[in-house]
């Protein structure tokens, strides 16, 4: 049986420039739900996958995307990882 994955990387663009921003994502849960703004970004020691956020009124800015649990989040951050990484190599 062929079945379709319950989340995936719907979309990512990848940015060549010298910013720590590396690509943008998409995540597609369900083929029913897009999630928007996930970022691959350079940190000091490594890359990392920055939830999708927006900024508050006090100029702060804010997650609008909370997995709930450790492995849930470590999960999302590897397949992004993955994508990115394959894209990458294309």
């Amino acid at each position: 049986m062929n079945e379709k994955p319950v989340i995936k990387v719907e979309r990512i663009h990848i940015f060549n420039g010298e910013g720590s921003t590396k690509a943008y994502c998409d995540l597609l849960l369900l083929d029913s739900f897009l999630v928007k703004g996930f970022r691959i970004v350079q940190g000091t020691d490594e890359l990392f996958v920055s939830m999708p956020r927006e900024q508050g009124r006090d100029g702060k800015w804010y997650d609008t995307f909370h997995p709930i649990s450790k492995e849930m989040k470590e999960g999302l951050q590897e397949l992004i990882m993955e994508s990115y990484l394959k894209k990458q190599t294309a």
